[in-house]
């Protein structure tokens, strides 16, 4: 059984890019997490030390989005992954989706960003 737990619509300020502005003034970034989980316990008992608190994961993700400048969007959202996997024993898996609206392209577009999925056992899972 797998049960999923989100945060939507995260949004950060960090200096993640290649261009020399974008490391300088930086930008903001939106990130969506899912995290995979099994809640039937949580779901049972009520508690909070049951299940893996939403304020807990904002806190580690945000921590681990901002606190280095990375030039890929692929390696700060695989900071968050990792960030999140190490904490959070409960977690079996997590997605992670980093928004990137203010991308420094020469066209006219909604959106750009990346998704990774980690599993803790990449290999049982």
């Amino acid at each position: 059984m797998t049960d999923t737990i989100f945060i939507n619509g995260l949004v950060v300020h960090a200096r993640h890019g290649v261009m020399k502005h974008e490391t300088e003034v930086g930008q903001r970034f939106v990130i969506d997490i899912e995290l995979f989980t099994d809640l039937s316990e949580s779901a049972h008992t009520d508690r909070l030390a049951d299940t893996v608190s939403y304020s807990n994961v904002v806190a580690t993700a945000t921590a681990a989005f901002k606190d280095t400048n990375y030039k890929l969007l692929e390696r700060a959202a695989g900071a968050v992954a990792d960030a999140i996997l190490a904490a959070f024993p409960r977690i079996r898996a997590v997605k992670v989706t980093v928004h990137k609206p203010h991308a420094p392209i020469d066209a006219i577009f909604e959106d750009v960003g990346v998704v990774l999925t980690r599993n803790r056992h990449p290999n049982h899972d």
